[in-house]
């Protein structure tokens, strides 16, 4: 899930939103607006209602902003790299590029996030008392009684015991420090979400035929969304399985062709060097040392009167934004933070030496014939 519209960085992390985000936020304010609000406190105007819903949306989404961020910090500080937190459809996600090293980091990782959301409904509990006390006006006091539900319902939901929600990894630290197999570990957890998943699409389709109208869709997709990212995180992790203790060195394309930095834009695209075969570069200094990784979409898409004067090192990606890895470094570590396109190539690179690239395909070659290989294994 990648990040429409950036939004900064907190606390060193990268946050942003998918475009996804407005349709929770438009369904948030319009249920309080249109039901929840005018049915408790009837009498006001309709804007009141809007601004009441639309400020709630707004804190909800800081909640949820909170509880991610939690995952990033303590990610950070047991040595996990965050790439960024992205709010979306169904919630936020952490991104991590590495796993826990420890059943114990996972538990720390893991627990942090619903432990987030339990202390804001509970402070959201304590200001909605406060404000009664004072006897503020009734929409505010139910804003805030309303933010205290959904973070306790928040905290809850997250903890249940199933992949890919953080009770799946708390689930996960359990067993992985039970069976001393991370692998299996994550198989249990991955079954766990699916199980649920089906229950949560089965239970959502049954209140929608009801009469439970979007309610019960709402919890179908729910459901849905778990069975697709718990198969996916049992793919991936059998995948980690099946790579365990291959070298990058073993599967990376050795020596691969460089493009100085210096070279124009035109150059790179007129050269035949550079046509065929590959879809990314390693891009190099004027001492041979890489400076970053530049891709053929990336020069095809300037305008073609400036391509004779925009150099390469104009349009590529900075080496500090490339992932870099050694060639020792196992493979099924390196995974996890891999993604698809040209543009995210790994530089493999031994004492500062570019020794290698690598991507998905490379991966996936590996794959294919390790799986083909096992059965004569």
């Amino acid at each position: 899930m990648r990040a429409s519209l950036s939004l900064g960085r907190i606390a060193g992390v990268r946050i942003g939103v998918h475009w996804s985000v407005l349709f929770i936020f438009l369904i948030i304010a319009f249920a309080l607006a249109q039901g929840r609000l005018p049915r408790s406190y009837p009498g006001h105007a309709p804007v009141v209602y809007w601004a009441a819903g639309l400020g709630a949306a707004v804190v909800f989404l800081a909640s949820l902003l909170a509880h991610e961020l939690a995952h990033a910090v303590v990610a950070r500080r047991n040595g996990v790299t965050v790439d960024d937190i992205v709010l979306w459809l169904l919630g936020g996600m952490a991104r991590l590029k590495s796993e826990a090293s420890t059943p114990a980091a996972e538990l720390r990782i893991a627990g942090v996030g619903p432990l987030v959301s339990l202390l804001l409904a509970g402070l959201f509990v304590l200001a909605d008392w406060l404000l009664a006390l004072v006897s503020a006006p009734g929409l505010l006091v139910e804003v805030v009684a309303w933010l205290a539900g959904i973070n306790l319902l928040l905290a809850v939901f997250n903890a249940l015991p199933a992949a890919p929600l953080d009770g799946g990894r708390l689930l996960r630290a359990f067993l992985w420090w039970r069976t001393g197999d991370r692998l299996r570990a994550t198989a249990g957890a991955t079954k766990a979400g699916r199980v649920l998943g089906w229950v949560l699409v089965a239970l959502g389709l049954l209140a929608f035929l009801r009469g439970g109208g979007f309610g019960g869709l709402w919890l179908a997709l729910i459901g849905w969304f778990l069975i697709t990212a718990a198969t996916a995180e049992g793919k991936q992790a059998q995948m980690r399985g099946l790579l365990a203790g291959v070298p990058v060195r073993d599967v990376m394309t050795r020596d691969p062709l460089t493009v100085p930095v210096f070279l124009t834009v035109a150059a790179l695209l007129a050269d035949r060097l550079y046509r065929y075969r590959h879809s990314a570069f390693p891009v190099t200094g004027a001492d041979g040392v890489p400076v970053g990784l530049v891709t053929l979409e990336a020069a095809r898409r300037v305008p073609a009167e400036e391509r004779g004067t925009v150099t390469v090192g104009d349009v590529m990606v900075p080496l500090s934004q490339v992932t870099v890895a050694d060639p020792a470094t196992p493979l099924a570590d390196l995974l996890p933070g891999m993604e698809p396109g040209a543009e995210h190539r790994v530089l493999v690179m031994d004492r500062g030496t570019l020794v290698g690239i690598l991507s998905l395909s490379d991966v996936s070659r590996t794959v294919n014939w390790l799986m083909k290989a096992a059965p004569r294994r």
